[in-house]
Formats: C-alpha cells, sequence, structure tokens
C-alpha cells in the first residue's frame, strides 16, 4: 500500500514529500485511483481508509523523529469524505460476494479438466501451455485454499506441505509467507485443488522454469506482477462460464470462507487460515443463515 503511495508522489511535478502532502494530494491520488478493477489496487472506501490511515502513522513517526508539527492531512480527508471514514461501519460493510453451489461445481470442473484424469484426452493436455496451467493452477489455490492474489504470487517452492497428510506424499496444506497485507499462516487445500498443484508442479519441472516462486511469470522465474496475474484469473473464470459481476477473483476466497464455516470450523480457526483479525468474520455470519449449500 505505501509503495503504491510514494510511488505515485513521487511521480508528481513537483513531488510530493512527507512536509508538503495537502489534503489535495490525497483527493488526487484517490482521482486517480478510483475505479481501478485490479483485484488487489482498486481504491475501495475500505481500502482508502486503511492507507490514509496508514499515511497518518507515517507522518506522525515523521513529526515525533524531526520534533515538527503533525501534518493532519489525512485524517482531514478523512473528515471530508464520509462515505470512506465510515466504511468499516458494520452496516456499511458490503455483503462478501461468493460463487453458489452450482458455479463452484462447475469452476471445479474447468480448472480440473488441465490435469489427467480418466477418460480424459492425453492430446488436449499436451496441447495445454504451461502457463494456462499455472492459471488454472493459481485461481484453484484462491478456491481451495483461500488465498488473496497476493497470497499466491507470494508462494515459493516450499509452500505445499505434504508431511504429516492423511496419505503420504500427497500435499494437504500450504504455508503461505506474509505479503505485506495478510499474515504468514498455514491453510488446509482443498483434495481437488491439491492435486491440480501436484500436476502444476510437474509441469514446473518438466517446462524447466527457474527461481523460487511456484507460479512465475516467465521460464527465468521473474515475480507473477499483479496486473498480469488478475488478467490471467479473470480470463480462466470467464472461460469456465463465470459472468464478470463485482468482486472478481475475491469471489473465490469468500466461498472457501463460506464453505468452513458452513461446516462449522470456528471463525477464529477460519481468520488464521485466511490471515484477517477474527472480527472480519462478522461479514460472513451476516449471510450464512439465509447461504446455500457451498462446494
Amino acid at each position: 500500500m505505501w509503495d503504491s503511495f510514494s510511488a505515485w508522489c513521487l511521480g508528481r511535478s513537483p513531488r510530493v514529500t512527507l512536509d508538503s502532502l495537502a489534503l489535495d494530494d490525497l483527493q488526487a491520488f484517490q482521482s486517480a485511483r478510483f475505479g481501478r478493477k485490479t483485484t488487489d489496487r482498486s481504491l475501495s472506501p475500505r481500502y482508502a481508509l486503511r492507507l490514509v490511515r496508514l499515511i497518518d502513522h507515517v507522518l506522525r513517526h515523521h513529526a515525533a523523529a524531526t520534533d515538527a508539527p503533525v501534518n493532519t492531512a489525512p485524517t482531514d480527508w478523512i473528515a471530508a469524505n464520509p462515505e470512506v471514514r465510515y466504511s468499516e461501519a458494520e452496516t456499511k460493510d458490503p455483503l462478501p460476494e461468493y460463487l453458489t453451489a452450482l458455479e463452484a461445481r462447475q469452476l471445479i470442473t474447468h480448472l480440473s479438466s488441465a490435469r489427467p484424469r480418466p477418460g480424459r484426452d492425453s492430446n488436449a493436455l499436451a496441447a495445454m501451455s504451461w502457463q494456462e496451467v499455472r492459471n488454472r493452477a493459481s485461481v484453484a489455490l484462491q478456491l481451495g485454499a483461500g488465498l488473496t492474489p497476493g497470497d499466491v504470487r507470494a508462494l515459493v517452492l516450499g509452500s505445499p506441505i505434504s508431511q504429516g497428510g492423511r496419505v503420504r506424499g500427497q500435499i494437504w496444506k500450504l504455508s503461505v509467507p506474509g505479503n505485506g497485507t495478510s499474515k504468514a499462516r498455514e491453510t488446509p487445500l482443498a483434495p481437488w485443488a491439491a492435486e491440480l498443484l501436484q500436476y502444476w508442479m510437474q509441469v514446473r519441472r518438466d517446462a524447466g522454469i527457474a527461481g523460487e516462486h511456484l507460479f512465475p511469470s516467465t521460464r527465468t522465474g521473474k515475480p507473477w506482477l499483479a496486473d498480469s496475474q488478475y488478467k490471467n484469473a479473470r480470463q480462466v473464470l470467464e472461460d469456465a462460464g463465470m459472468d464478470s459481476r463485482e468482486g472478481g477473483s475475491f469471489r473465490l476466497r469468500h466461498t472457501f470462507a463460506m464453505r468452513q464455516l458452513r461446516r462449522g470450523t470456528p471463525p477464529d480457526q477460519v481468520a488464521a487460515w485466511m490471515g484477517v483479525e477474527p472480527a472480519e468474520m462478522r461479514r460472513y455470519e451476516r449471510v450464512l443463515p439465509a447461504a446455500v449449500e457451498v462446494v
């Protein structure tokens, strides 16, 4: 979040500094980012509130370190934008978008067709590029393990864990590194997603892809950029027949949460798996009484 904001400040003419940052600068940044659809860069009201709070913390630290007056631009901006100021109020918090049972089955069928299965045409598999297998496997982890797009890009070759599972040698959970917005944690992986991940790792080895990233951008192992991942995930959903309503691939993460809560998993445990505070589970509890089966 800070990297994105500081890059924007440095790109202004004249540059915006900690000392010169003003209310108009924050408004200009908000206007520049409003409406962006990139899954983990959209400046929604809740995202804006968290970002501006972060900016406020940095400015207060800077003021204390330099014995200077506190720059109140962030707090002034929040006060001037009530839709941001109250965005974390329960009544303002939008209900999570999640897949219906039918949609989830449809998507799982599409994703799983990228790996060998009885009756699957081997020629079709051979014609599939390693990038397409990567894309489907990465989407599978968002639905099958509740990962964010940032989590997916942070995974390394050592993230899949097979030790301690019910079936020897079979991946059953992931070790997810912290990525700046989510905590480092371990989370279980749905068996169907684990099978697709196992196949992706084989494809990755056979293609001679270098580097430590589990889902690299190139054969040389370069990191997968957010915009590229977003476009690829959207294409996977469209190819599976999913509509393009709001929520993007985060619907998959919300579906994971709903599935676990419907199973009776304690909210605190689900929050730990997702790398969020337990209080964030309340938004799912608001829709659980009316929820239908979630795959």
